[in-house]
């Protein structure tokens, strides 16, 4: 009795364990999160953008592989005749696109940070606001020897550049799959996401996630600069509609999704103990077919 009695304690001890091990890492009403390494404090308001105190981003900085929508166009200007476009200074609202090639439509920024125009050239593009890109292929427009064929004033071309597809801002939500890898889910930023959205653009937590184990890693931009870990409250933002925790997506920013800490032990004792099944299964099979043979043997000879 004393046996069964010293089992049931050491395994109710064992499993105690467990779930204070698994228990770890959660956020405390003290405000702080708690995993593998000093506590972390959840930002006061106003330090990090939320979801009830967003702020708008910086101008937008064109890179590659960005798309972008460029249109060209003369303003004030009627039909051209011989090598010349008549200004029409009574209807300045006149518009017609660029001789030999117009450019209107999508073009994407390529590696090299520059945009192709076809017979207008290449203009380089990455690294400036839409505001500059404008200028610039205005400037390679206006600068053109065949547009001062035409003799059209640089005042009367006007350009208009916008992003179409905001391929090189991104963040990512990364999953820890309990012991069997990591998901990365890449997404375009648009400006207003928060932490609640990047989870919704995966249908959600998997279903081995841990709710007190998730957190947003913001970048840092400079080798030893101190990290930006920002917990989030998952159960308070879904639950309880508290956006303490629901912080405002900036470029860059990995929101992980931890695995429960007992999914992770069970995958890892897996790993250990199916090795060691397979083995003594393969011993258990090849001794049940030695004993087998040895048995049909035996009876064969009685006969």
């Amino acid at each position: 009795m004393r046996g069964t009695r010293g089992g049931r304690r050491w395994v109710g001890l064992a499993v105690l364990g467990a779930l204070a091990v698994a228990g770890g890492g959660c956020v405390h009403a003290h405000g702080h999160m708690a995993h593998d390494g000093p506590p972390i404090e959840v930002p006061p308001p106003g330090a990090v953008p939320r979801e009830l105190d967003k702020i708008t981003l910086p101008p937008y900085v064109i890179e590659p592989p960005d798309n972008l929508l460029v249109e060209v166009i003369l303003r004030g200007v009627g039909k051209p005749e011989d090598k010349k476009l008549d200004v029409d200074a009574d209807n300045p609202f006149t518009t017609r696109a660029l001789p030999i090639q117009a450019i209107s439509g999508q073009f994407q920024v390529r590696m090299d940070g520059t945009i192709g125009l076809g017979f207008w050239g290449s203009v380089p593009v990455a690294g400036l606001t839409l505001d500059q890109a404008a200028e610039m292929v205005r400037q390679q427009v206006v600068n053109s020897e065949t547009l001062r064929k035409f003799k059209v004033p640089p005042e009367n071309v006007v350009v208009i550049v916008d992003v179409v597809a905001y391929n090189s801002k991104r963040y990512y939500v990364i999953t820890d799959g309990g012991g069997y890898g990591e998901q990365v889910y890449p997404f375009p930023l648009y400006g207003s996401e928060t932490v609640l959205d990047a989870i919704s653009n995966i249908y959600g937590l998997p279903a081995v996630a841990s709710k007190r184990n998730v957190w947003v890693a913001r970048r840092t931009p400079h080798p030893g600069h101190p990290w930006q870990i920002l917990p989030v409250d998952w159960i308070g933002i879904t639950q309880h509609g508290i956006t303490t925790t629901n912080y405002q997506i900036m470029p860059g920013d990995r929101i992980y999704v931890k695995a429960q800490r007992l999914v992770t032990i069970d995958t890892a004792l897996m790993r250990i103990i199916s090795p060691i099944e397979r083995l003594f299964g393969i011993t258990l099979l090849g001794s049940t077919t030695v004993n087998s043979i040895k048995g049909q043997t035996g009876t064969g000879g009685g006969q």
